[in-house]
């Protein structure tokens, strides 16, 4: 019986005990995530249920879309910590913004500070349509201004995905890859799955979030891996202690 077992994959909730989260989107009423606060609760309940220790989330900063600032997203934070103290407590929960790489993205950060996860560690982003003109000018420019980028979920660029190389040269650029865990159960298509098995088995990521944003991810967190570098994974998994408190 036991031979019938051995090689099963384990289930992404089997690998987030002491999880640090570096991306989700748990403040309600600021974004696509959470709408009000039963959703919040629900969602860092969800959180402490998979074990997990600490949790940095990180609403959109997107103009014309999500037009939060460093203090609508503090003043929201504060709201849900109040609401919320014990659940906000035990998972050391903290605040940082995910940030849209775009033209006013470079306006904001040579204007004002940004919400970084840690020290000088900012999570930016992309859109999903295409990659931003002057992409490595804008990461260039971030550094010179003293941040470290974190690109979020670059797995999910199809426009990368049949041109590989652009990921290792957003390495050399400067850029840290963080990972979504849904990619790894197959949650965005099984395309995605492919190039983020790929990404780890590379090497190329650094780090790894939920990206949770309501019910059905955190439902995915009961699915079975469909990845195969399974050990990259778990090493990406602790490099999150870095942003631990």
């Amino acid at each position: 019986m036991l031979s019938i077992f051995k090689h099963k994959k384990p289930f992404l909730k089997d690998l987030t005990e002491g999880f640090t989260d570096i991306h989700s989107h748990v403040l309600f009423g600021i974004d696509d995530g959470a709408v009000t606060p039963e959703d919040s609760e629900f969602l860092l309940n969800s959180f402490v249920d998979l074990g997990f220790k600490n949790a940095i989330t990180t609403p959109h900063t997107l103009k014309d879309v999500w037009n939060n600032t460093s203090q609508t997203i503090i003043s929201k934070y504060n709201e849900v910590q109040g609401l919320l103290p014990e659940l906000s407590s035990r998972l050391n929960l903290r605040v940082a913004s995910e940030y849209l790489m775009d033209d006013s993205f470079v306006r904001l950060f040579e204007s004002e500070q940004l919400l970084t996860l840690k020290d000088n560690h900012v999570l930016v982003e992309m859109s999903y349509l295409n990659a931003p003109i002057q992409l490595y000018d804008i990461i260039f420019e971030l550094q010179v201004a003293g941040y470290k980028p974190v690109l979020a979920h670059p797995e999910r660029y199809l426009f990368y995905h049949r041109n590989f190389e652009e990921y290792k040269k957003l390495k050399l650029s400067g850029c840290a890859l963080q990972l979504n865990l849904l990619s790894t159960v197959g949650y965005y298509g099984v395309n995605i799955t492919k190039i983020a098995d790929r990404l780890l088995s590379e090497g190329l990521i650094d780090f790894t979030g939920s990206d949770a944003h309501h019910l059905q991810h955190i439902l995915s967190f009961e699915k079975e891996l469909k990845i195969k570098n399974i050990d990259a994974l778990k090493e990406v998994i602790k490099n999150n202690d870095f942003f631990a408190v």
